[in-house]
C-alpha cells in the first residue's frame, strides 16, 4: 500500500523537492552578499538592492501561497480522485482495511508535504534573519517577523499551515467526492484561515501587553490627517522596534479614549502640498505642541505583542492548528467508513 501510495505521489513530490532545492541554492548564493553588507557602517536597508528586496519579499510569498497549493493538489484528490474513478472499490474489496488504505494515503501525504515546506521555511528564515525589521537611516523599514506579514512565513507556523492544509483538502474530497470542487474550496478556505487567523485569533493567544506612552519627539512615529489636512490621530512607536502593534488610541488624564483637542490642529504646521519639499524645521513647533499635550494629561494607550513572545506565538499557533488537522482527520477517518 505503501508503494502504491509513493507512486501516485512521486511526480508532484518530486516537482516540489526540485522547486525547494532551486529557491535554497538561490538564497545560499547569495547570502554571503548580504552578510557582508550587514558588516559596514551603512544601515543594511540602505544597501539594499531592487532585487534583494525583491527576494526577500518572493520568499514571503512562496512560504504564504506553499501550504493553501499543496492543500489542495495534494490533499484534495487524495482520496475524491480515488472515489471518482471508483478505483477505491478495487483496494477495499482486498485484504486491505479502509483505515489503513486511508492512513497510509494521509501519513505519507502528510509526512512528504510537511518536510518538502520545512525545509522551504527553513531556508527562507535563514536568509530572511538578517533583513527581518531593518530600518534605513533616513526612510524605509522591512517587516518585523512577529508582524502579520511575516510570521506566518517563518519557522514552524507554515509547516502546521500545511499540515492544516492537507488535511482540510483530504476532508472536503471524501465529503464533496469530487477533485476539482475540493481543490478549489480548499484553496479558498485557506484563503480565509490565513487572513482571518492573523486579523483575529494570533492577536489573542496569548494576553497582549499594553502600555501607556508619553507624547514626544522621541515617541513620535506619525501624524495621520483626514483629507482636509486636519490631524486626527498619532502614532507612537512601540517599545521594541520589533514589537507587533495591535492598536493605539489617545486618552486622556482620566484614562478615557478621546480625539486630538481642537488646538492641536493649529499647532502642528500643515505639511506641504504635494510635489512641493518643506524647508522649514518643524521641531520647535511639534516639540510644544507635544509638550501641551503632556501638561494636559493626554498620553497614548498601545496595545501589543512584545517581540520576545515570537517562538511562545509560534508553539501556540502551530498547537492550535495541528488540533485542528487531527480533528479533520478524524472526520475524514470516520466519513470514509460510511462510503459505499
Amino acid at each position: 500500500m505503501t508503494w502504491l501510495t509513493w507512486r501516485q505521489l512521486r511526480a508532484q513530490a518530486t516537482a516540489v523537492y526540485a522547486a525547494v532545492l532551486a529557491l535554497a541554492v538561490v538564497l545560499a548564493v547569495t547570502v554571503p552578499r548580504l552578510t557582508r553588507l550587514g558588516q559596514g557602517q551603512v544601515s543594511l536597508f540602505d544597501q539594499l538592492t531592487r532585487s534583494d528586496r525583491n527576494l526577500y519579499y518572493a520568499g514571503i510569498v512562496v512560504l504564504a501561497l506553499a501550504p493553501a497549493v499543496i492543500g489542495a493538489f495534494w490533499g484534495a484528490p487524495l482520496v475524491a480522485r480515488e472515489l471518482e474513478a471508483g478505483t477505491h472499490r478495487l483496494v477495499w474489496n482486498q485484504s486491505i482495511t479502509r483505515t489503513r488504505w486511508l492512513a497510509t494515503k494521509l501519513v505519507l501525504t502528510l509526512l512528504c508535504a510537511a518536510i518538502a515546506v520545512g525545509l522551504l521555511s527553513l531556508a527562507v528564515t535563514w536568509w530572511s534573519a538578517p533583513l527581518d525589521g531593518v530600518t534605513g537611516s533616513q526612510r524605509g523599514s522591512l517587516p518585523s517577523r512577529l508582524t502579520p506579514i511575516a510570521f506566518s512565513m517563518r519557522d514552524l507556523v507554515p509547516v502546521a499551515y500545511t499540515v492544516f492544509s492537507v488535511s482540510l483538502g483530504t476532508a472536503l474530497g471524501v465529503l464533496l467526492r469530487r477533485a476539482l470542487p475540493a481543490m478549489a474550496l480548499t484553496l479558498a478556505v485557506m484563503a480565509f484561515v490565513q487572513i482571518a487567523v492573523p486579523l483575529w485569533v494570533r492577536p489573542h493567544l496569548l494576553p497582549p501587553t499594553s502600555q501607556l506612552v508619553v507624547l514626544g519627539r522621541d515617541t513620535l512615529d506619525s501624524i495621520m490627517a483626514d483629507d482636509t489636512g486636519t490631524p486626527v490621530r498619532i502614532g507612537v512607536r512601540p517599545a521594541h522596534r520589533g514589537d507587533w502593534v495591535l492598536s493605539q488610541q489617545t486618552v486622556d488624564s482620566a484614562g478615557r479614549a478621546v480625539a486630538l483637542p481642537s488646538w492641536f490642529n493649529s499647532c502642528v504646521a500643515p505639511p506641504p502640498p504635494v510635489g512641493v519639499a518643506s524647508q522649514r524645521s518643524e521641531a520647535p513647533d511639534v516639540s510644544g505642541c507635544f509638550s501641551r499635550l503632556t501638561a494636559e494629561g493626554y498620553q497614548q494607550h498601545v496595545v501589543y505583542q512584545p517581540v520576545s513572545r515570537f517562538w511562545p506565538l509560534q508553539w501556540a499557533e502551530t498547537a492550535l492548528l495541528l488540533v485542528l488537522s487531527a480533528l479533520l482527520a478524524v472526520f475524514t477517518f470516520r466519513w470514509t467508513r460510511r462510503l459505499s
